[in-house]
């Protein structure tokens, strides 16, 4: 699947330069013309982040305090946590057989709920997850939940807000620390091939990833 770049037209310059920025389905513009007012909420929050050097030399925990302060602003607007759950339910009609006297049908139902993944913030029709320093497997799960909401006509697309790579770990270098993250974590480098061979399906997909260009000064 190829990568679009309708970014260039609806995201400020202000906000594209700070940050790195992908996407497949033209995301951006889609976003903007259906979730106007979720849509400027998110550059809101991208224009006033800051990058801190605590965040780059201080281990984060279980979540990265990035992590805790983008969705802390999110939860401020009004985002909340959300779940997608499927209920499939199954009728099977069994039809009267008039020789041995059955004059009714008989109705089997079976209902099979399958419980989704969380994701991290919704309003409207936008979900959107903070993966900074974490597992990359989540980033299967958020696509692929993104990929479920979309099919079902929940959402119009989904924003996922990780970190570049090799600019942070050379800032992290200059700011005295020897390791900054490892091959299995999160980052815009392991999004772009899930998003070029078309894990999302349908849905509109826009990646917002922090650099270093970030840092408060």
């Amino acid at each position: 699947m190829d990568l679009t770049e309708s970014y260039l037209k609806v995201i400020p310059e202000d906000v594209r330069q700070r940050y790195e920025l992908l996407e497949t389905r033209n995301a951006a513009q889609i976003l903007a013309a259906t979730n106007p007012a979720e849509f400027e909420e998110i550059l809101e929050v991208l224009r006033d982040f800051r990058l801190a050097p605590n965040d780059i030399t201080q281990a984060g925990g279980n979540k990265s305090r990035v992590a805790i302060r983008l969705d802390g602003e999110f939860r401020k607007l009004g985002w909340r946590e959300g779940r997608h759950d499927t209920t499939v339910k199954s009728v099977l009609t069994v039809m009267p057989y008039a020789a041995e006297g059955e004059k009714t049908a008989r109705i089997i139902e079976t209902e099979v709920t399958s419980q989704g993944y969380k994701v991290d913030n919704v309003k409207g029709r936008v979900a959107l997850d903070v993966e900074w320093n974490a597992k990359d497997g989540n980033l299967d799960r958020d696509v692929g939940a993104y990929r479920a909401l979309y099919e079902t006509s929940v959402i119009d697309g989904g924003v996922i807000i990780t970190r570049t790579q090799e600019d942070l770990r050379g800032l992290a270098t200059r700011l005295g620390v020897r390791r900054f993250d490892t091959t299995t974590t999160t980052n815009l480098g392991k999004l772009e091939p899930r998003m070029t061979r078309g894990d999302a399906g349908g849905c509109p997909l826009l990646v917002v990833a922090i650099t270093d260009r970030c840092l408060e000064t």
